[in-house]
């Protein structure tokens, strides 16, 4: 009995101890997973991968800029759009894009290798948020008001090394949203809105668009593009933001890509609704996108 015992101890470890050593089952950009059904795209089909709470960009609910600015496209190809959502942090392009659940991203960075990206529609950057009843008026890192109070920052964000740069770390308090997700991405607005910051400094998207949802009235300013003479590989705060679909599917990117200038009118208005802040796409560095998307 003892002796069945152990032995049958020994084989639950073991199946435990292969399951946990198991590689990760491969994906090929041409099929999807492997055993997995395989989804047949429909030519009717636009089908958009995101995250399904992940405002302002998207929900579940259609609610988000990029579920905008998919309609538009959708309406425009003549498509019925359609979603596969997947929490946008690790493994999302892995159980999204590369295994054929869903054919386009609507915004990445122009130079994320890992899809294959449209020419950029717009430029985002970094922004500074501050009360209007303040009396502040910053436009660049020599504005005196930035020194005058609290700058509350993201942990982590590329714009430390201008803070950095401009020494005006003292004045920095770091917000650590990037390691607790169960905070708001809001939250540096609202604690300039209460007043326990003075200034805060976030990505454009996110800021643009709390600050609008607040009753307070905010100025939002976009952030001088910061250059530190490296090829705008330290301290980068501003990508040219594209769409992105599968590697070797360029008839699927041109087609998006012609959608997307069509209605360039139609997108900016989206944006400007939702407050979201932006530049026109430039390739100022290395980093900004591939030869191209400079034609």
């Amino acid at each position: 009995m003892l002796k069945d015992l152990l032995s049958m101890l020994i084989l639950v470890t073991l199946s435990i101890s292969i399951q946990a050593a198991a590689p990760p089952i491969p994906v090929q950009d041409d099929i999807g997973r492997p055993g997995q059904a395989a989804r047949v795209p429909k030519d009717n089909e636009f089908k958009v991968c995101a995250d399904q709470n992940n405002l302002p960009y998207s929900n579940a609910e259609g609610e988000g800029f990029e579920n905008k600015i998919a309609e538009v496209i959708a309406a425009d190809l003549g498509k019925e759009l359609s979603y596969q959502f997947w929490h946008d942090r690790f493994g999302f392009l892995r159980n999204t894009l590369k295994a054929h659940r869903c054919d386009v991203i609507m915004g990445t960075n122009t130079t994320y290798d890992a899809v294959n990206t449209t020419k950029p529609y717009y430029r985002a950057g970094h922004v500074w948020i501050y009360r209007k009843d303040s009396g502040y008026k910053i436009n660049d890192w020599n504005s005196p008001d930035l020194r005058k109070g609290v700058i509350g920052i993201v942990d982590k964000s590329p714009v430390s090394v201008a803070l950095h740069a401009n020494d005006l770390m003292a004045n920095a308090k770091p917000y650590r949203l990037m390691r607790d997700l169960t905070k708001s991405p809001g939250q540096l607005v609202d604690h300039v809105v209460s007043g326990e910051i003075d200034v805060a400094i976030m990505w454009g998207p996110i800021g643009g668009y709390y600050a609008k949802q607040s009753k307070e009235d905010l100025v939002v300013v976009l952030i001088p593009e910061y250059s530190d003479g490296n090829e705008g590989l330290t301290g980068k705060t501003y990508w040219n933001i594209s769409a992105g679909v599968r590697k070797k599917e360029d008839e699927r990117r041109d087609m998006i890509e012609a959608a997307l200038e069509r209605n360039k009118d139609k997108i900016r208005k989206i944006m400007d609704d939702f407050g979201i802040p932006y530049a026109d796409p430039v390739f100022a560095d290395r980093l900004d996108g591939y030869k191209r998307h400079k034609n």
